[in-house]
């Protein structure tokens, strides 16, 4: 079983990512980052070990990437590569719940049934077009990623991944719950 303590170093290098890779980039002294970075992944891919389900598959997908992409950074002294990992994260995520589309639960209504295993027809279709925007917001959300790498603008890259789509999401969540409440209240 994982140490308590690992989803929050996990959550902390996912949101410190691009202020790491901004670091390392523009500060080779920070460069002794990358072997942190390196073990927290490694950390967190054997976390998942034995875990079943396609979120315990992405999540590993995710610090495999994360690993190789610091460690080939730091062997071939090329740490653009590490400006990729947005993407590859925003497209795993849309492959995450565009393929939940396909079955005859979404994600979000998996989510959903884990506070309300009961839920009505309207929600049920609610959940189902959450899990639709939430497919657009990550090809939305990739394709700028990956342009800022195409672009290799470091100082886009940094604010569009380290700032704007956290607001993004962060406001996507917001505003996904507000309509919810007010969905709720006149049902």
């Amino acid at each position: 079983m994982a140490h308590p303590v690992m989803p929050l170093l996990n959550a902390l290098l996912m949101a410190a990512w691009p202020l790491l890779v901004w670091f390392t980039l523009t500060h080779p002294a920070w460069r002794w980052l990358l072997p942190l970075a390196i073990v927290l992944f490694l950390l967190r891919l054997l976390a998942l070990r034995g875990r079943a389900g396609e979120r315990a598959l992405v999540g590993r997908w995710l610090a495999a990437t994360g690993a190789g992409l610091s460690l080939v950074s730091l062997l071939l002294n090329k740490g653009h590569l590490l400006m990729w990992y947005p993407v590859v994260v925003n497209a795993l995520m849309l492959l995450l719940f565009a393929a939940s589309l396909l079955s005859d639960m979404p994600l979000v209504e998996r989510i959903a049934r884990l506070k309300e295993p009961a839920l009505p027809a309207a929600a049920i279709r609610w959940t189902r077009r959450v899990t639709q925007v939430w497919c657009l917001f990550f090809i939305v959300n990739g394709g700028v990623a990956l342009m800022t790498c195409l672009a290799d603008d470091l100082r886009w890259w940094t604010w569009w991944n380290g700032l704007f789509s956290y607001l993004l999401m962060g406001s996507l969540m917001a505003g996904e719950w507000l309509l919810r409440q007010r969905h709720r209240a006149r049902a």
